[in-house]
This record gives C-alpha cells, structure tokens and sequence, in this order.
C-alpha cells in the first residue's frame, strides 16, 4: 500500500476532534476507511482556537489514537475549518480572452478566477475557497465549462468565502506542532457536502446543516453550485446548557440527560415519564419530568432552524428547495430533529450519511463524522484532479500555511 494513497481527513470541532483514515480503493472508484479517532477538544471555543497549548494536546492524543487503530503513520492531513469569522460574498470577475482565435484556454479561466478574487478583501482576512459558480462567454450566461469556446470576452460569478487571518494562521500552527503537514485547508461543511450530497441533490437545490456542539454550518447549492455558506453561533452544546439552567445542575450531569433522554418531539413524551437524577449521578435528587426536558430541547432546536432559514430568506430560497434539507453533525442525532426541521423549513428533511464509502467500522455511518470523511472524500477528488491538492474546483489557502510550515521546518531539530 503506497502511503501518498493514505488521506487523512481532521475535523477540529468545539467539543470533538475527530480523525478518519481513508484510501482510495483502485478496484472501484470508491474510498475505503481504514481507521476513525476521536478526542475530546480543548482549547477551541466556537470553532476558534483559543489556547494553542491545549489544542495541540488535544490533536496529538487523537493522532495517537488513530495511528494505534491503522498501524500506519499519519503524517499530512486535510483540515476542517469552521468558525463564526468565516464569511462569504459573492463576486464578479471580466478578462478578455487571450488568444487571437478566440479559443478559451484554461489559463484565461484561471485568469478570470484571479479577477474575482481581487475584491476587496478585508484588511485582516483571507481567502480559503474561490468558487466558480457560472461563466458567461459575450454575454452568453449560465455556462459551466467554458474551455474550448470561442469568444472575446469571458466573465464569472464566484462565491469567495473567507478566514480570519489570524484564526487561520492559529490552526495551521496547532496542527504543525503535532508534526503533521497539511495538504489543504477546508470549509467543514463543504467538505461534509462532497461525502453526504447527492449530483442530482445538488443540481435541484439543497441545503446542508451541519449541527455541532458549538456552532451550526449551513450551506446551500443550486444548479450543482454552491450559493450560500453561513456559521451560526449556536449548536447542540447550547441544549446541554439550557438543561443544565432548568434542571439547576452540573453540565456534566446535563450532558448525560440530553444523550439518553432529550427529545424534539414534546407532544409525544408522556407526561407521567419522570427521569430520577439520582441514577445519572449519585451528587444528584430528585424527580424531573421528562417532558420539561423535550420542552427546552425543542425550544432550542426550533431557534437553530429559525437562524438558518433566516439565511435562506437572504438568498430568497426559504421553502423554495427541492432537494430540501439534509442534516448532519453531532446534533442531528436529537430524536424528532426531522419532524421538527419539516415543520420549521416547510420542506423535505433527512438526515445525511455517506456515500461510496467501503469500511467494517460501524462509527462511520454516525452523523457527527460527516465533516471527516468529507474530508477524505475532498482528498481523494484533490488527487484525481491532479491539482497539487487544492480541491474539487476550488483554490485555497497556501501563502500563509507555507510562511508557517517554512517556519516551523526551521525550528525542528
């Protein structure tokens, strides 16, 4: 087994990091999983780094872990990144055609791509994707591959999503510090799309939601494009400290209630249903009813959705989904998540899991892994498309992670 076919995929949650081991299996085009890991996260807070000693600890102990599991040593990861500093905007680039014939080469798709990217970016921030949405050739609009066309002028509409300098910088320096390399950095929830979506999804219009502890990742496609990407401050750890407040108990004891006894669903909770603390933790008395715990759960919940659709009303997509939406993340496993996200989107709700993935391990299929295994997935198609890992259709971020890569290279005994 070559070790460039081994791809690693990082995922750097608020409350979990997680680790998924691939391979691209040369049978069928299908990626093989080899190994997972996981490692409570310390050190971030709301997907941002915020104690550079602990994170790299909490890296290191996950990367053990997974090793232990492959037998293989992991030395170059594609990384996750999310956050409530990551920003899109959407943003317009026109050259004129190079050639004297006319014929649109893939340096002048490259060169348009540039154009659009020279927006104004904000003095402290970077670019992490620059995603070509259409092309437009003589005001021909609505296409998708231009090269090999004839014309003088070549436009495109692309989504630039955007990174925290700072922040980026930060995690590029955690993750060199466990003495991995990095092959790319990746919006979490559009790598979590490449693993759960569907082609046809896609094309027909969908939204992504990605729940985690501390931050919900949605983003929406259209015409197989992406159109929208936004992070939500809140996720499922906010649930966790709403029953803490209700129940007047520690986040642990909290945490235990919501895993075993949080539902969205209410109405179908029995009021007699009563849960005896004292069996979750001997510090603990008394009696609450269930019920109060599906109250705050669903009230909770209801406000995720209610954010996200907010941000399909920007884009004017509210209800307006085919594909409607699919939900992953740690969050997603709440019963009644669907049924309420239904009742709250007005639309089609599923959850989302994997596909094309070959593996004998049962965690795979958990929807708190979507972001890793996109990862792999996103690694996989980096190396198909033979681009020097820069992602499906996508440029990213380097400058910044070779300065510190050279950096650190330097430090290194």
């Amino acid at each position: 087994m070559a070790r460039e076919e081994i791809i690693t995929g990082l995922d750097l949650g608020s409350d979990t990091i997680r680790i998924v081991v691939g391979q691209k299996s040369e049978a069928d085009e299908k990626i093989q999983i080899l190994g997972v890991a996981e490692n409570i996260s310390e050190g971030i807070t709301k997907g941002v780094i915020s104690s550079i000693e602990d994170t790299v600890s909490s890296i290191s102990g996950a990367l053990e872990k997974a090793e232990r599991m492959t037998g293989l040593p992991i030395e170059r990861t594609f990384v996750g990144i999310s956050g409530s500093h990551i920003n899109s905007i959407q943003s317009h680039g026109v050259v004129a055609v190079s050639k004297a014939d006319g014929e649109i080469k893939e340096e002048d798709v490259e060169r348009v791509i540039e154009a659009a990217q020279s927006v104004a970016t904000p003095p402290n921030y970077e670019t992490l994707h620059v995603v070509p949405r259409s092309f437009s050739v003589d005001n021909q609009s609505g296409i998708k591959d231009p090269v090999g066309m004839t014309g003088i002028r070549l436009e495109v509409d692309a989504q630039i999503i955007q990174g925290l300098s700072s922040q980026i910088k930060n995690i590029t320096k955690c993750v060199y510090r466990t003495g991995l390399d990095i092959d790319d950095l990746v919006l979490g929830v559009l790598a979590s799309a490449e693993a759960i979506l569907t082609r046809r999804q896609k094309e027909l219009g969908v939204a992504l939601l990605s729940i985690g502890g501390a931050t919900t990742s949605l983003a929406v496609f259209e015409e197989g494009d992406i159109i929208h990407t936004a992070i939500l401050p809140v996720g499922s750890g906010h649930i966790t400290n709403d029953i803490a407040i209700g129940l007047r108990t520690s986040i642990e004891v909290a945490e235990q209630v919501k895993l075993e006894f949080a539902s969205c669903l209410p109405e179908e909770v029995n009021k007699r249903d009563e849960i005896n603390l004292e069996e979750i933790s001997s510090n603990e008395s008394g009696t609450v009813p269930r019920k109060h715990i599906a109250e705050i759960t669903e009230a909770r919940i209801e406000e995720i959705f209610n954010m996200a659709d907010k941000e399909l009303q920007k884009i004017e997509r509210s209800g307006l989904l085919p594909a409607g939406v699919v939900i992953v993340g740690g969050g997603a496993k709440l019963p009644g998540v669907i049924e309420t996200a239904k009742k709250a989107f007005k639309l089609p709700s599923a959850l989302g899991y994997p596909r094309d993935i070959v593996t004998a391990i049962d965690k795979i299929s958990d929807p708190a892994y979507a972001t890793a295994i996109g990862l792999v997935v996103w690694g996989a198609q980096s190396y198909n498309r033979g681009q020097g890992f820069t992602g499906p259709k996508f440029s990213s971020v380097t400058q910044a992670t070779d300065k510190i890569k050279r950096m650190f290279k330097s430090l290194m005994p």
